[in-house]
């Protein structure tokens, strides 16, 4: 009889991820995963101390997933903005049980919106938009709050079935929203004229 496969952490993080894609986050346990894995529960256990700290690996790997679905942008030169923002919502539409377990579920990695506007990983998207409207990096963090507030609530609004998915109107509504949030840094930089 060959030897079984043995059942890395890493085996154990994706199929805790494929639970909470499939069924939720709330689902994550050792049984759940156990089963995907075609195992007992004790790799499971002995990887992970607590289903807590299961969920917390699984919810970074989520994470990552997260941010390449939305830097996959097809047309990066016309508008990386509106493109992100286009694929947040998205997300909500295509991955409805991640994005509940990244925005819904407690376990958020940034304390406040501070916190994520100066995060390192968001730093690279603020850079090219700030280069793109030749902008200083506050202004740019200023659109950049404006256009993140709107798309995250719609994406919510989207996520818990409350709105239906009209691409067309999403990205005419988020056009409006990003040119208003450019103006209006751009009018607050520009020196009033008495």
């Amino acid at each position: 009889m060959p030897p079984k496969a043995k059942i890395t952490r890493d085996m154990i993080i994706a199929a805790a991820f494929e639970t909470a894609r499939q069924s939720g986050a709330e689902n994550i346990n050792a049984r759940t995963v156990s089963e995907k894995l075609n195992c007992s529960t004790q790799p499971v256990m002995y990887h992970f101390a607590t289903i807590e700290e299961l969920k917390r690996a699984a919810y970074e790997k989520t994470n990552e997933y997260h941010t390449e679905y939305l830097m996959d942008i097809p047309d990066a030169e016309e508008n990386v903005m509106l493109g992100i923002g286009l694929n947040y919502i998205r997300f909500a539409v295509e991955e409805t049980n991640l994005f509940r377990f990244l925005f819904q579920s407690g376990f958020v990695a940034e304390n406040s919106l501070l916190d994520m506007i100066n995060s390192e990983e968001l730093l690279p998207v603020i850079s090219v938009m700030q280069e793109g409207m030749n902008m200083d990096m506050e202004q740019a963090k200023e659109v950049f709050i404006t256009l993140a507030l709107f798309v995250h609530g719609y994406a919510s609004i989207i996520a818990n079935n409350s709105l239906e998915y009209d691409e067309k109107l999403i990205t005419t509504h988020l056009e409006r929203v990003y040119t208003g949030a450019v103006l209006a840094v751009q009018e607050e930089k520009s020196p009033k004229e008495e």
